[in-house]
């Protein structure tokens, strides 16, 4: 299944509370939860005016579908096509 990187801009990011970055993750899993399993939520790097989430789902429109329902920004999609780290160099 595909992965992507889902780059939300929200000013402020890295200033939002545990508990705000709560809030949006309980909504995050609701839509989550009601859209299926063929869309996954695997993790998210919150710098200081945006987010950044990766997540495994058949297609973008998947992805923006989530975005819509869960009220949150996608301003722009990505498909990964491959990873690689520092044991590629070996």
């Amino acid at each position: 299944m595909p992965k992507y990187v889902i780059e939300r801009e929200i000013p402020g990011a890295g200033k939002l509370s545990s508990k705000e970055l709560q809030a949006i993750s309980q909504k995050s899993c609701s839509v989550l939860r009601e859209m299926g399993p063929q869309i996954q939520w695997v993790h998210s790097y919150v710098t200081d005016d945006k987010i950044y989430c990766i997540y495994v789902a058949p297609n973008e429109e998947a992805v923006r579908k989530h975005a819509q329902q869960g009220g949150f920004p996608a301003n722009r999609i990505s498909r990964i096509r491959t990873m690689i780290d520092p044991t590629t160099s070996e």
